[in-house]
């Protein structure tokens, strides 16, 4: 199995506290992430993160084809982190660390996402072909929507 990384990091010139409440919060997901991925959160139990809580979403993966999308809560280190992994979904493998640090110009997030391809060589071309560009759209587009809601250094 072939583990992809991505990894981005910003700074935006909000405090910590500020950063920890929009992104524990697991509806706000909706807000940043783009139109086109059909996202649609179908369940969490709590209006705050909480370790082992359980998320499921409905991702559109092309057109016409929608599918569950279910994540855990593995790790909250409030307010400097949280992990969530993917249980089931359009991954072999999603780990998604998002790591919070204070600056003296504001709070720097990193995004640090491992995850794999289902599906081994037709994975391995999608991801070539489509998801490594899919993927970077849905990052930049979240940078760019927090960037208009906090501002952007």
């Amino acid at each position: 199995m072939k583990v992809h990384v991505l990894k981005q990091q910003h700074v935006f010139p909000i405090s910590l506290q500020k950063t920890w409440e929009f992104f524990s919060t697991p509806r706000n997901l909706n807000e940043i992430t783009p139109a086109d991925l059909g996202f649609t959160m179908t369940y969490s139990p709590s209006e705050k993160m909480i370790e082992g809580q359980i998320i499921t979403y409905r991702i559109r993966i092309a057109p016409l084809i929608h599918v569950p999308w279910v994540t855990e809560i593995k790790s909250v280190k409030e307010p400097q982190s949280f992990i969530d992994n993917q249980i089931s979904g359009p991954y072999t493998l999603w780990h998604h660390l998002h790591h919070f640090e204070e600056t003296p110009a504001g709070v720097l997030l990193t995004d640090l996402v491992n995850y794999a391809m289902p599906f081994g060589p037709l994975g391995s071309i999608a991801h070539a072909v489509f998801v490594r560009r899919k993927l970077k759209h849905i990052f930049s587009h979240r940078r760019h929507t927090l960037e208009k809601n906090f501002g952007k250094k």
